[in-house]
């Protein structure tokens, strides 16, 4: 189904290609600096290749058919979706290659599974416990294809997945009982490790969740169940996932935006690998008051599950953003003092991207002093 076109938007298509387009921009809007973002793809791609680890990057991130297919085309095997929704949008973007990440269940979507694997190349799907792989086993059944399966081990974040090597091994026997499925290896995510700030505190952290993971590899092994698929880590533990040979693929997110959240972690020890691409961009829409000014942007437009957005450019240094209201914020001058002028633009780094991203209809994919090209969001709000 197509979406409508508003009339913002209409207006931002007419600026497409225009010299000085970017200073034009209606807010508030979602931009993505291209030569940041591809910047952002190329490091990952040469990275995962150097480190010889396959790279799935995670939609939920972005929710896009074009970033998804940037991705690809920069060396990634497929996509991770965190939902159902998310991979069928993906679908009809002819995205073919996808892993859920998170447990399918109740009859309702299991039919919609049933019905996207045809329109996928290699579709997998996590299970956790012996009710589920039931299911799953009797709805694929009926149609004559194998469904590809994961194990989903806990390794510390206690969101989902098996809690022990004995209840893998029992899993994947019963999963070898059903011709309708087949076990292609195991997940573990460790959702809690990847925001930890101090980089050899997270490194220490994510190996010990690794190890968890290793062990029910090993486990499975042993009775003899082949595991040719260990899957997880992510932007906050990327530069040492690989270090300890678990995983066979990198399920990062966040590195093809970076942050305020990421801006706090110290992903490398050393340098920034990579840099700030998604901007909410906003106006100044009254500057009535002395110290503080209201802009047009307000929760509706930032993410409010993590900091406050940090302004980028458009305001004098030491600026802070604060909540206003549902439809304006607030910004708060370093001189009690100063003025801002109205209609002011700013660019403001995105507080939590995977949630802020769900906040927009599309990207505003701007290159220099110009608006490029207009991406869809297809997968947002799809939390089904």
């Amino acid at each position: 189904m197509s979406r409508t076109i508003t009339p913002t938007e209409a207006y931002h298509r007419l600026l497409i290609g225009q010299p000085g387009s970017r200073e034009h921009i209606d807010t508030p809007a979602l931009v993505l600096d291209l030569d940041a973002f591809e910047a952002n793809v190329a490091t990952m791609a040469a990275l995962a290749r150097g480190r010889a680890i396959a790279l799935r990057p995670h939609a939920k991130t972005h929710k896009s058919v074009a970033i998804a297919k940037a991705q690809i085309a920069a060396g990634a095997i497929g996509q991770c979706c965190a939902k159902l929704g998310e991979a069928e949008a993906l679908a009809d973007g002819a995205i073919r290659d996808v892993l859920l990440t998170s447990p399918v269940r109740t009859q309702p979507k299991i039919d919609r599974l049933v019905a996207l694997a045809p329109r996928m190349m290699s579709l997998a799907v996590v299970v956790e416990d012996g009710r589920n792989v039931e299911d799953l086993s009797k709805a694929f059944a009926t149609t004559g294809s194998v469904l590809d399966v994961l194990i989903d081990v806990d390794v510390g974040t206690h969101r989902f997945g098996v809690t022990s090597s004995a209840e893998a091994v029992a899993l994947a026997r019963l999963i070898a009982e059903r011709p309708a499925l087949r076990l292609r290896g195991v997940q573990g995510y460790a959702g809690h490790v990847q925001s930890i700030p101090h980089y050899q505190e997270r490194r220490a952290a994510n190996h010990k969740a690794l190890t968890i993971l290793a062990a029910t590899r090993d486990a499975l092994q042993e009775a003899r169940f082949a595991c040719p698929v260990v899957s997880g880590g992510g932007t906050g533990t990327h530069d040492f996932d690989h270090e300890p040979g678990v995983l066979t693929e990198l399920q990062v997110g966040s590195y093809i935006f970076s942050d305020v959240i990421y801006d706090g972690v110290d992903l490398t020890g050393s340098e920034r690998r990579f840099r700030n691409s998604l901007f909410v961009y906003a106006r100044v829409v009254s500057a009535q008051q002395s110290g503080f000014a209201t802009t047009d942007a307000g929760s509706k437009s930032f993410a409010t599950d993590g900091p406050a957005p940090v302004i980028y450019t458009g305001a004098p240094a030491g600026t802070r953003y604060e909540r206003f209201g549902d439809e304006f914020g607030k910004l708060v001058l370093p001189n009690p003092m100063m003025r801002i002028e109205p209609d002011s633009l700013l660019a403001c780094v995105v507080p939590h991207c995977d949630p802020n991203v769900n906040l927009f209809d599309y990207y505003l994919c701007a290159r220099g002093d110009r608006i490029e090209a207009i991406w869809s969001i297809e997968a947002r709000g799809r939390a089904d």
